[in-house]
């Protein structure tokens, strides 16, 4: 059943749908459904925790070795045949053999990387929701709101709950795009295309000494625009920025080339990636002119905030899956609101002793084979949340 109702403005309206309070024997079949996705998560997590700490610890052997065996070079415009072979370290100016061009907008630029970046004005759907017990039923009010944005992506206009008034269209007459370099150089070694790809720092290019290049395009500010009136665009019209990356010449308008950092291996005059002997890839580039130390030094805080963002996703994926897993408790005693919220905190509470304790000693067990001393501490810890469990609970319902 529907009941439809509408504002009076064809930007906003409101549906209301209703549907019958779910029996017992429905809700106990939907908790069941989620009992199974609860135990995938569950064990999910303890992969996810595993393997982190030895990713973790193979990372951190892998940048020990890489800083005990890197190279610092002399110079960067001569190939020593002695590094052949060798992990090495140099800072550097980028350099690239032709500027990039965009013909259809005429801009160029001597960097490694150009992006055009195009956004059509197009009708956007926003969906607030609220659901409310009446009459025995489960309703569901569903405001349903419209505005014009520019967007990178079309949106598809037929997903909307009202398509009409509010249609885009299918496609978009220009297309985005990133230009890379062929050949991008510090000094005279040519970089891999890992290294290029960590080329990413891009920032908006100012078109303020650019003129319109035809006549059905509008330069305002930092955009092209194809549109009659930019101030007061419609659906359909289109922007076009440009971004770059890495520049690679002297230019009046940007500046000084790049410099960056890399540590790679030496093959020829190329810089690739050097693996190590825990199975790892170093091929590290890093903006401006860093000495050794440093670079590793960023690389080892890097690793570290991986493995905690890892270790709070793997400790969220199992306190979600124990939930779910006794969540059938919860629904046995759903019919009585205050043994309900107790068993519901109690089930809370119950999760997170659970997934804390889990957790610390599947990454103890992870940490078994490398730091043995670390995880019987990680092991010991884990026992403390139970015990603080346990200390709560009177004594009588300990006998």
């Amino acid at each position: 059943f529907q009941q439809f109702s509408d504002t009076g403005s064809r930007k906003e309206h409101v549906k209301i749908t209703s549907e019958p309070k779910p029996g017992f024997l429905e809700r106990l079949s939907e908790t069941s459904g989620g009992m199974l996705i609860g135990l995938v998560t569950f064990l999910l997590a303890f992969y996810l925790l595993f393997t982190n700490e030895g990713r973790a610890l193979r990372t951190a052997k892998s940048l020990d070795e890489g800083l005990s065996l890197v190279v610092p070079l002399n110079s960067i415009h001569s190939i020593s045949q002695q590094n052949e072979g060798r992990l090495v370290h140099l800072a550097g100016a980028l350099s690239t053999s032709k500027p990039l061009f965009d013909p259809s907008y005429g801009v160029s630029i001597q960097a490694v990387k150009l992006k055009r970046n195009v956004e059509m004005y197009q009708w956007v759907e926003h969906e607030d929701s609220k659901e409310y017990e009446e009459n025995g039923e489960i309703k569901k009010e569903t405001r349903y709101s419209y505005d014009t944005e520019w967007k990178s992506e079309v949106v598809n206009s037929r997903n909307f709950d009202r398509e009409i008034g509010h249609k885009n269209p299918s496609a978009m007459a220009v297309e985005s795009f990133t230009a890379v370099s062929p050949n991008v150089q510090v000094g005279s070694f040519v970089l891999s295309k890992g290294l290029v790809d960590k080329i990413d720092d891009f920032k908006q290019l100012s078109l303020s000494h650019l003129e319109d290049p035809h006549a059905d395009v509008t330069r305002r500010g930092d955009y092209f625009y194809h549109s009659d009136n930019p101030r007061r665009p419609e659906v359909g019209d289109l922007r076009v920025s440009f971004f770059y990356a890495g520049v690679s010449g002297d230019d009046p308008h940007l500046g000084s080339a790049a410099k960056v950092t890399v540590i790679a291996r030496q093959r020829g005059d190329q810089l690739v990636p050097y693996h190590t002997k825990f199975g790892d890839v170093l091929e590290i580039l890093y903006p401006g002119d860093l000495s050794v130390e440093e670079v590793f030094q960023k690389e080892q805080e890097s690793n570290t905030m991986k493995t905690w963002a890892l270790r709070g996703a793997g400790w969220l994926s199992m306190f979600v899956g124990i939930s779910l897993m006794t969540r059938i408790l919860h629904t046995l005693v759903d019919w009585f609101p205050v043994v309900r919220d107790l068993v519901n905190i109690g089930l809370k509470a119950f999760a997170v002793c659970a997934a804390t304790s889990l957790s610390l000693l599947t990454i103890s067990v992870g940490w078994l084979f490398y730091r043995p001393l670390w995880a019987l501490l990680l092991a010991l810890l884990s026992i403390v949340p139970i015990l603080l469990a346990r200390s709560r609970v009177p004594p009588k319902k300990q006998q």
